[in-house]
């Protein structure tokens, strides 16, 4: 048997859970280090709101309520043993990062099954052979394990498709708003602006490559913007439009990255006329805005979510080149019997950004 964090009903609770088997061409591999996502957040309290989103939309079950979940999809791990009809192209005790999925028949998403598929808060899990990607010596644990929330940040800049003259605005700064800001930085654009109510994530902001960092209680992104991005060149203009003729600054794209109900309008209020809104937030409640505000100034607005295993694999070679710096993200470690307080840590954005789960840590 083996140690797990499991989730029953929204609540979390360390249990013994059998070890799992690997299928063909999967390999078992032991967790060394798993981190924290919002998502795993939003399971816990929003697990009913994101079902029967996931239900509704795509018409998925993505996980039973009434079945033990063992959380965690921010993985690197060892590999132990494989499975029948493997290549086994790699040595027993390889470290490695995956996508979080299971390449069988009926696809998997790991960190959303039961004790059979355990996501990574758990000392054992099962990965398709075929996903696998060596992590090199010089990588510590905790450091793969952001090939991840990068990939999702990279996938969302890429969703903003932006030019080397757009001048970006990113709108909250927790774990994917900062990611974000490493993406942009390690492409050469900006300058960034961006906004956050946390000191502390501002702070976080600044060091990971933002050039403009506001407390919008204070200071507006959007009059920041304007600072920074006025254009003496028409050829650096944004695409212009009769109601806004002349408009005489670089285009814009803002991400959005907060991810609770009033954030997109706010925007939409605040935007330059013909911006490119990425909304990189998971909202899991109603939210709304006025159309016409959208409309008048012809604003595009895009929403992404995950990332291809493609991007996955970009994301995971510019930490390992050290094009992408995002250690300082990593803010605290726990192990297995430290995940339920640390998930309520999470909550005070003043405490923490990303906490990383090393089951073999002794103390929890």
């Amino acid at each position: 048997n083996m140690q797990a964090v499991v989730m029953r009903q929204g609540k979390l609770a360390m249990s013994n859970a059998p070890i799992p088997q690997p299928g063909a061409g999967e390999v078992l591999v032991k967790v060394l280090a798993c981190g924290i996502c919002g998502s795993d957040l939003h399971c816990v309290t929003h697990g009913p709101q994101l079902l029967a989103s996931a239900r509704e939309v795509a018409g998925i079950e993505l996980f039973d309520p009434e079945e033990p979940i063992v959380l965690g999809h921010e993985i690197c791990a060892e590999i132990v043993d494989y499975g029948q009809g493997a290549r086994r192209d790699r040595a027993i005790g390889s470290r490695v990062v995956s996508a979080p999925f299971l390449l069988r028949p009926q696809p998997v998403t790991l960190g959303f099954g039961g004790l059979d598929t355990p996501g990574g808060f758990a000392e054992y899990m099962v990965l398709s052979e075929d996903l696998l990607i060596p992590v090199p010596d010089d990588i510590p644990n905790d450091i793969a394990t952001l090939a991840e929330p990068l990939s999702v940040a990279l996938h969302a800049v890429n969703r903003g498709n932006l030019g080397s003259d757009e001048v970006p605005i990113v709108i909250g700064c927790g774990p994917i708003g900062l990611a974000v800001i490493a993406v942009l930085k390690m492409r050469g654009i900006g300058p960034i602006v961006a906004a956050d109510f946390s000191p502390s994530r501002r702070a976080m902001a600044e060091a990971l490559g933002a050039d403009i960092v506001v407390d919008p209680r204070e200071t507006s992104p959007y009059d920041s913007w304007r600072s920074v991005a006025a254009a003496a060149d028409p050829s650096q203009y944004g695409r212009q439009t009769q109601m806004f003729h002349g408009f005489p600054f670089r285009p814009s794209v803002i991400f959005e990255c907060v991810g609770v109900p009033g954030i997109i309008q706010q925007i939409l209020a605040g935007a330059p006329p013909c911006s490119k809104i990425v909304v990189a937030g998971l909202c899991m409640e109603l939210d709304s805005f006025y159309p016409t505000f959208a409309i008048m100034k012809e604003i595009d607005l895009a929403f992404c979510i995950a990332y291809t295993p493609q991007e996955f694999a970009e994301a995971f070679a510019h930490i390992v080149s050290g094009r992408l710096k995002v250690e300082a993200l990593i803010t605290s470690h726990v192990g297995l019997g430290g995940v339920e307080e640390a998930f309520a840590r999470l909550g005070d954005p003043e405490r923490d950004i990303k906490v990383v789960v090393l089951p073999q840590l002794d103390g929890g």
